[in-house]
């Protein structure tokens, strides 16, 4: 049995949705954040040394990180399915999104909340305009401009096939779900990138999306 180590709020909604597009079964074990600083549990760190989700285990496997997760339930589990046939552009296209969606497209989306967040963090009086304004030259000059060329790259992709892979649903477009949300919940992402918006209007009709929110629960990515 597939245990699936889940954190509210966070990347572990990923690999429900996988699970449920390929129909395996799998069991939930739930951790909370803690309410003030967002930080996973410490519980966390008896399934794996850095305590953070996604974690699964699968028998005697413990497989943290959500690229990797996905990549090994398409191939150990999926018979085929959510994976394009090796050898083709499709699978090129599909590795490439795969590593893309955490390692481009995420980090600038991080620091945007970092700095986000230091706008507002409790600081004395005389440091709070010292903090603002570096935030913001830094967010304006650098964070803001990049989060902006990705999103353009990406609604230029999607121009391009319906899905980051090609014409069919792959897991890559599970692992991309991920830093869109991330960019409408910052603020980012808008009605200028209709093919983004539509693209996760289809995937949030999706019967199996649905139904790793019912089993997950609603979730909601930090601001």
């Amino acid at each position: 049995m597939i245990i699936v180590h889940h954190l509210n709020n966070s990347r572990s909604q990923r690999v429900l949705w996988m699970l449920e597009e390929l129909g395996l079964e799998y069991e939930i074990r739930r951790y909370r954040r803690d309410p003030k600083t967002l930080l996973a549990p410490p519980e966390l760190c008896e399934v794996h040394p850095l305590g953070k989700a996604p974690v699964i285990t699968d028998g005697g496997l413990t497989l943290a990180e959500s690229g990797a997760i996905l990549e090994y339930l398409a191939e150990r589990h999926g018979d085929g399915r959510l994976l394009p046939a090796a050898g083709t552009p499709e699978r090129l296209r599909y590795c490439y999104w795969m590593h893309y969606a955490e390692g481009s497209a995420m980090p600038p989306l991080l620091l945007k909340l970092v700095f986000d967040r230091l706008e507002s963090a409790p600081m004395s009086f005389l440091l709070r305009p010292i903090a603002r304004g570096i935030s913001r030259r830094v967010k304006g000059g650098y964070i803001e401009p990049l989060i902006e060329r990705h999103l353009q790259y990406m609604e230029a992709e999607l121009g391009k096939h319906l899905w980051f892979a090609g014409e069919g649903f792959t897991a890559a477009d599970i692992q991309m779900s991920f830093p869109l949300k991330a960019a409408i919940s910052r603020g980012a992402l808008d009605e200028r990138r209709p093919r983004l918006f539509d693209f996760l209007e289809r995937i949030h009709q999706r019967p199996a999306y649905r139904r790793a929110v019912e089993r997950g629960g609603p979730y909601e990515l930090p601001r």
